[in-house]
């Protein structure tokens, strides 16, 4: 059964060592054109990140939820997954250091919790689960958010660039690295589902848990992901929301027990 415990820290503490790990493999890859620029949060954000994950991942979670990579104004900033600033700081209630990438590209500077762009897909995907479920402590007891990859991408110009367009080379050896840390992710936590965000997300659990000693033990479910780039995310609380209530995720997370269309009504403002 998911939550239980292995002593105060020492989930928090494996999971991060798996994220380090992960972090110096991929560092020896050599990423080349159109990718000019890399951040990796985890490194210059580590203070934030450890922060994050000291506070909601000391134990074993029934349910992770899985994304891509990080965003430019949401984790790239924070630290967190869809760490929209204003999220983390108000309702997360997360602080800590937050440094500089060695080489930032000027129209995607740093700023952390002084950065006053909002990234849509944190915004809609932590406005969810605080309307849904209040109080992060409720969201997290059985649950955590995790990047399938740590890092960054981007172009000459600033454009962001997803794991799908690198090079097939460079994201064979991504996916390699990727598949065997959520692997290793998914046997600390002990998680029962993965739900994943977006097509990416859901074809890498798919990989990761029918090639492995995990089929059959590991359900895979998905939801739309928030970005405006996702042309079918145009009713994406709504669309979300269906979702998860076919999973079953609303009543694993404690979210209010009420209808499906009175808890759309709450995430979209149509009272």
């Amino acid at each position: 059964m998911a939550n239980a415990t292995e002593g105060s820290d020492t989930v928090s503490h494996r999971l991060l060592s798996i994220e380090l790990q992960q972090c110096t493999r991929l560092s020896a890859i050599l990423f080349s054109g159109p990718v000019e620029y890399i951040y990796n949060p985890l490194e210059y954000a580590y203070g934030m990140h450890s922060n994050f994950v000291h506070k909601f991942c000391t134990s074993t979670k029934q349910i992770l939820f899985l994304g891509m990579n990080p965003g430019p104004w949401g984790m790239s900033q924070t630290g967190v997954p869809f760490g929209e600033v204003k999220i983390v700081q108000d309702w997360l209630k997360i602080t800590g250091h937050i440094g500089r990438p060695q080489k930032e590209h000027p129209s995607r500077q740093v700023l952390g919790l002084e950065c006053k762009r909002s990234e849509v897909s944190g915004r809609k995907f932590w406005g969810l689960f605080q309307n849904l479920c209040r109080d992060p402590d409720i969201f997290f007891q059985q649950a955590f958010v995790y990047n399938y990859c740590p890092l960054a991408f981007m172009t000459n110009s600033g454009k962001n660039i997803t794991p799908t367009e690198l090079k097939a080379s460079e994201r064979r050896l991504l996916n390699e690295i990727c598949d065997k840390a959520l692997h290793d992710v998914l046997l600390l936590l002990q998680v029962e589902m993965i739900v994943a965000i977006g097509k990416f997300a859901e074809a890498r659990a798919n990989s990761v848990v029918t090639g492995t000693e995990l089929k059959g033990k590991i359900k895979i479910g998905s939801i739309p992901h928030p970005s405006p780039r996702n042309f079918s995310s145009k009713n994406w609380p709504e669309d979300t929301i269906k979702q998860l209530h076919e999973l079953g995720i609303l009543t694993i997370l404690g979210c209010r027990t009420h209808s499906v269309s009175q808890q759309q009504t709450w995430c979209t403002g149509k009272n």
